[in-house]
């Protein structure tokens, strides 16, 4: 028994205690972090463990990247994108600059030159309306268009018209390389760009054809010209012009009122153009018909026309007064420089033939009289007028001269023939209404230079005005000259 107690570790009753023997001490195990394991939970063990193999399974996930160079290049371009994606921006928007500018330029060359053609107190509103036909409205967004009329300005010592355009443009990508503009727009970053120009007003432009409108009627008018051919020829009417189809090919169309479509440049509110032919009137002859005019025949018992009253052949005279009607019997050559027939009360019937001057000749044409209605003052017949104005004297550089006080039986409907005009010089028809459809050309003996003065003209489909129309100056005729042309200073 008493072996039995001591095998179960207990006393037996009665016996004496054994000494007690220690156990063999067992080496406890550590854990990783190297505590007793005793003193760290389960689950914490097992955290800390795959944690720890991460670790160790990370640090060979860096050293391997840092040893691998694939992709290099992308680090590179991310570095350098800001800079890159910058330098685009403001190189893009540079040039949006630039072409905003010019734009700007020409905008304030043009309203400078119209503010300077316009001349009068309307000026400034001119030059607004022409920016404005460029994309430049004056207070539209952040644009100013400001237009003066100083004394002086760069390049310009007088009669100057000086035009400022301003704009302020927002920024878009040139922010990202820092750039903060010039400029704010609506609290925001911009850049300020301004164009300013200097005209001035230049000489006067001279006109071929003046209509003087004196009756009120739009003074130039054309309907589908398409071969309308006025080149070299400036054109002018002191009320409106209207060209529907075609521009006419002349150089520059001017208009008082409005210029609908006419000329290649063209002019509107324009200041009117005075006559500058009626005073020429003063070197008309004095009437010496007595009341006399003969009239040629309208029905078949009506007399012939008197031979005072026909002209053919070679003529010398300087000066020759038809009392009526003239027709012509025959070819007729007037060799003189400096030669004046006046014809009163009268048309002038070709008849079929021509009247000319040589080289060396110089005739002028005049039509004067009553307003009697039974009258023609107007070339007629199927003939050819090859005329070249004298180039000095009263009559200098005119050809056909209406006296400006006859308003009855002017009108003329040319169209290159009835009579053909081959001319040189001025036709002056202040009163008539023109119907113009046929070519004009030289004289066979005169030089490039023609003009028309008349009331109004409508020009169809085959007007034709000889080439180089520039010799007027020195055939001893001053066209019609008035307006202003700007012209850039500065």
């Amino acid at each position: 028994m008493n072996g039995l107690w001591v095998g179960l570790g207990k006393k037996a009753p009665g016996a004496q205690s054994p000494v007690a023997r220690p156990w063999p001490a067992t080496p406890m195990r550590k854990s990783l972090t190297g505590l007793p394991m005793s003193r760290l939970p389960i689950a914490s063990i097992a955290r800390l463990s795959r944690t720890v193999a991460h670790l160790r399974n990370g640090t060979g996930m860096v050293r391997a990247f840092a040893a691998n160079q694939s992709g290099a290049t992308m680090i590179l371009v991310a570095l350098c994108l800001p800079a890159l994606v910058g330098a685009m921006g403001l190189s893009a928007e540079v040039s949006y600059w630039y072409l905003r500018q010019r734009a700007m330029q020409n905008a304030a060359d043009a309203a400078a030159i119209a503010a300077a053609t316009n001349g009068t107190s309307g000026y400034a509103a001119e030059a607004k309306a022409v920016a404005a036909q460029y994309g430049f409205h004056d207070g539209s967004g952040n644009i100013v268009v400001a237009v003066s009329n100083p004394a002086t300005a760069a390049g310009c010592t007088s009669n100057c018209y000086s035009v400022t355009i301003s704009d302020k443009v927002p920024l878009f990508l040139s922010e990202v390389v820092g750039y903060l503009g010039t400029a704010t727009a609506n609290k925001k970053g911009a850049t300020g760009l301004s164009a300013a120009a200097v005209a001035t007003s230049a000489n006067a432009i001279s006109y071929c054809i003046l209509a003087l409108a004196g009756s009120g009627a739009q003074g130039i008018t054309s309907n589908g010209v398409p071969n309308a051919n006025l080149r070299g020829c400036d054109v002018m009417s002191n009320t409106s012009a209207t060209c529907n189809g075609h521009n006419l090919n002349a150089n520059v169309g001017s208009a008082h009122s409005t210029n609908n479509g006419c000329g290649i440049v063209q002019n509107s509110n324009v200041p009117v153009i005075m006559d500058p032919y009626s005073s020429r009137a003063s070197y008309i002859p004095a009437d010496n018909c007595g009341g006399m005019y003969y009239q040629e025949p309208a029905k078949k018992k009506d007399p012939a026309l008197p031979s005072s009253n026909q002209m053919s052949g070679s003529q010398n005279w300087s000066q020759k007064i038809i009392c009526g009607d003239l027709q012509l019997m025959g070819d007729t050559t007037i060799n003189v420089a400096n030669g004046l027939l006046v014809i009163e009360n009268g048309q002038l019937d070709t008849n079929g033939y021509t009247l000319q001057t040589p080289s060396g000749s110089g005739l002028t044409v005049v039509f004067t009289g009553s307003n009697n209605a039974s009258y023609q003052h107007i070339p007629t017949g199927g003939g050819t007028l090859d005329i070249a104005a004298p180039s000095s004297g009263a009559w200098s550089g005119i050809a056909i001269y209406q006296d400006p006080n006859l308003t009855t039986n002017v009108d003329v409907s040319y169209a290159g023939n009835s009579p053909t005009w081959e001319l040189s010089g001025m036709v002056y028809l202040p009163h008539a209404s023109v119907s113009f459809s046929g070519a004009v050309n030289k004289s066979s003996h005169g030089s490039y230079c023609f003009g028309m003065v008349i009331d109004n003209i409508t020009v169809n489909g085959t007007a034709d005005i000889f080439a180089g129309d520039d010799q007027c100056s020195s055939s001893g005729l001053v066209l019609p000259s008035g307006g202003t042309r700007g012209t850039l200073t500065d």
